[in-house]
């Protein structure tokens, strides 16, 4: 450790983000096993029920487990199937493009929706996709009479998938273009020697290449798979399409921070937060045992 001390002052500053805002905060989580009332203090208040599970019971007999828990999947999933391919396809169209200008132009017209507030990005969709939209009057001439969208259950998960891809996939490309940069290019020359055209390159050469990337990304977002972010679900719902758009976390804001059931979101939080710990591992090892690679 004295030899390498600037190695250990410059991780430093990470250890102790993660102790303070991520393991010192776990302690918090005993509140989902009692009736917690901030007079008495986490340790002060009542265990809830006989044995401190009263409030996980409570979600799992509710009518909204298994809504949320649908609505999470089916956001989560069809997020998964087709926002996750859009950064790999992105990064090799562009890694085929010679023009600099031209590539260093689309990267940067890409990158721009990561960096506008979200609050902005969400009035944006709701203005695109109004029943005077842009997006809604493209549409009609597709025959679609039926107003704003966000007003139909059936058309909110298409429209937070693919506003969801507009808005990070040129951000989630630079890794990829990162992995691309990485691979011999020696491989190219004797792949054009031996008659591989373009497709076959990519193939066989830069697929492979990037694959270790491709994996690991993969089994971090199988892990965060219950994890739609109520921010841009709150900015975009509306009671009337509750019915698709209602996810975990959007149930855990309503119930937490508007009704002050804080014991009852903490449940429902810890309940997701253990289904995602169980998928990490579950396909860290599916990952490991076919391809060989993965996180430990």
């Amino acid at each position: 450790m004295k030899r390498n001390y600037g190695a250990y002052l410059l991780v430093l500053p990470v250890i102790l983000y993660y102790i303070i805002f991520a393991y010192k905060p776990m302690y918090g989580a005993i509140i989902a096993f009692k009736d917690f009332s901030p007079g008495r203090g986490i340790l002060g208040s009542h265990w809830a029920g006989n044995y401190g599970f009263e409030h996980f019971i409570s979600f799992f007999n509710s009518y909204f487990f298994g809504r949320t828990l649908k609505n999470t999947l089916v956001i989560s999933l069809s997020s998964l199937l087709f926002s996750f391919p859009a950064p790999i396809i992105l990064a090799l169209l562009l890694n085929e493009v010679k023009n600099k200008f031209f590539k260093r132009a689309v990267q940067t017209i890409s990158y721009m929706p990561h960096f506008i507030s979200l609050v902005v990005v969400c009035s944006l969709i709701k203005l695109f996709t109004a029943d005077t939209g842009i997006v809604t009057y493209f549409l009609s001439m597709f025959g679609y009479d039926s107003g704003a969208m966000l007003s139909h259950p059936d058309l909110f998960v298409p429209v937070y998938v693919l506003s969801g891809i507009w808005q990070h996939v040129g951000w989630d490309s630079i890794i990829y273009l990162a992995a691309l940069s990485g691979i011999d290019q020696s491989l190219y020359e004797a792949a054009k020697i031996d008659g591989a055209n373009r497709w076959k390159q990519m193939i066989y050469i830069t697929l492979p290449g990037i694959s270790i990337t491709i994996v690991i990304l993969f089994i971090l977002a199988i892990g965060g798979i219950m994890n739609v972010g109520y921010e841009k679900i709150i900015l975009l719902y509306n009671p009337g399409i509750y019915e698709t758009s209602d996810v975990i976390s959007s149930f855990v804001y309503r119930k937490g921070l508007l009704e002050s059931n804080w014991s009852f979101s903490a449940a429902v939080g810890l309940f997701n937060s253990v289904i995602n710990f169980f998928m990490v591992v579950v396909f860290n090892k599916l990952s490991k045992k076919i391809s060989g690679i993965s996180l430990w």
